[in-house]
């Protein structure tokens, strides 16, 4: 068999089915895709290759994908800490972002988030926010994967002068990357609360004549409860029922305010949950179910929500809290084991977004988006349990090696295709300036 790289590893994790742990295997790659998985000794007799890599110490993974970010909000991060979510939101964060973003805060913004992914190991990532069209260029330059979010809101925006318009900005870039290889789009209506049912409805008849998903904040917090209760007479997810948006493409970001009922309407239907549980713990804002959600069968994916609340764009550090947090809340050891933690991260991102035929897992026909992360430090030795040592100890400088599609977008742990120097010092002087007025 011929191929363009052979890459042999001393374990691969490449979250099948059976989420086997291989010690000693290879991947064969060309075209852009996984040819084969094969124990090393098998490839270095049938594999013709043009480059081999030999990765001694290294664990091989698929790319993560961060089912929920708001990618260009890395330009405030820590810019307003410690405060409820809708007193950030209200007193902080919108009345900044209406001052200072543009397609440049955007572009700049966009970068630094995916630089910061990209040496982490996430391959691709499913945003919400402004100037769309700019965070799709700036991510397919990088060779980045993607699905971005066309974002809708009642409110006049910097970026648009209400719902229809957002709508109408959204048409647009889903003609402009319809057959792109790496960019995809899902409707991105902010949250029940923040999008009236009009433009609700629109969205859900234009993503079922499209076949895109529609990915929203909802059952963030006990507050969105208690004002949907007040002013539509129903708990948010009973309104989006109504209107027609609960099914199988609907990925539903948070949902920390769940009852029984709610849960096995998800499942019944084929929803998907985003569970990001730095956010919604730095926010205090509730503990997403996890544990029941997966029992009931409900696709749940991992995300870190925007910088400006998290922190940071770290899916590695997030598996770890997730598998952590979802045991305290079932009250049970063995409610997330770390292979869990680690699908969703990787399989069942790619499900949520419609992508799983393609990313999520190391299998043959599948995009070579894969991750090598070297395992030789101090506090990953010894290694008994490679995925156990992945989620509960590893860290995001151990990721040295990342491709997509084939393409090599991380070598020795440095971008191929974005200037770190440059893409700092851009944010550099975005928080001299945001600081200077605040």
């Amino acid at each position: 068999m011929q191929a363009e790289l052979l890459i042999h590893a001393q374990w691969v994790l490449p979250v099948d089915c059976e989420n086997r742990q291989l010690t000693d295997h290879a991947l064969a790659i060309a075209d852009g895709r996984i040819l084969a998985l094969l124990p090393s000794d098998e490839a270095r007799h049938s594999i013709q290759a043009e480059r081999v890599m030999e990765l001694e110490g290294h664990l091989l993974i698929p790319g993560l994908i961060n089912a929920h970010t708001h990618a260009a909000m890395t330009l405030i991060r820590g810019f307003a800490d410690d405060m409820p979510l809708m007193t950030w939101l209200h007193q902080h964060i919108w009345p900044t972002e209406r001052r200072w973003v543009d397609p440049t805060f955007v572009r700049d913004g966009t970068r630094l988030a995916v630089l910061e992914m990209l040496r982490g190991g996430v391959t691709c990532y499913n945003d919400m926010y402004f100037h769309p069209e700019v965070a799709a260029q700036v991510t397919a330059e990088a060779g980045m994967r993607a699905v971005i979010g066309m974002i809708v809101l009642d409110s006049p925006i910097g970026y648009a002068t209400g719902a229809d318009d957002c709508i109408a900005r959204g048409l647009t870039i889903q003609d402009r990357y319809r057959d792109h290889p790496l960019i995809r789009v899902a409707f991105a209506p902010h949250s029940p609360y923040a999008v009236s049912d009009a433009p609700l409805r629109r969205i859900r008849t234009l993503a079922d004549e499209l076949e895109v998903p529609i990915h929203l904040h909802l059952h963030e917090t006990r507050d969105e409860i208690v004002q949907s209760l007040r002013d539509h007479g129903e708990r948010p997810i009973t309104r989006l029922d109504r209107l027609g948006l609960i099914g199988p493409g609907l990925i539903a970001v948070h949902m920390t305010q769940l009852d029984d009922e709610e849960i096995a309407r998800l499942a019944n239907v084929g929803a998907h949950v985003v569970h990001c549980p730095e956010s919604n713990l730095k926010l205090a804002s509730g503990f997403c179910p996890v544990a029941k959600l997966l029992a009931a069968g409900v696709n749940v994916a991992l995300g870190t929500d925007g910088a400006a609340s998290n922190n940071d764009q770290d899916l590695l550090g997030e598996m770890r809290t997730a598998a952590l947090l979802g045991k305290g809340v079932a009250g049970s050891a063995a409610a997330i084991p770390a292979a869990t933690a680690l699908r969703m991260a990787t399989i069942q991102g790619a499900r949520a977004l419609g992508l799983e035929d393609e990313i999520g897992s190391l299998e043959s026909g599948k995009s070579a988006d894969i991750v090598a992360l070297d395992l030789r430090d101090a506090h990953t030795q010894p290694l008994y349990r490679p995925v156990s040592q992945l989620v509960y100890a590893a860290g995001r400088h151990q990721v040295r090696q990342v491709w997509i599609q084939g393409r090599q977008v991380i070598r020795d742990g440095m971008p191929t295709r974005l200037d770190p120097v440059e893409v700092m010092a851009a944010a550099q002087v975005w928080g001299e300036r945001i600081r200077a007025a605040a």
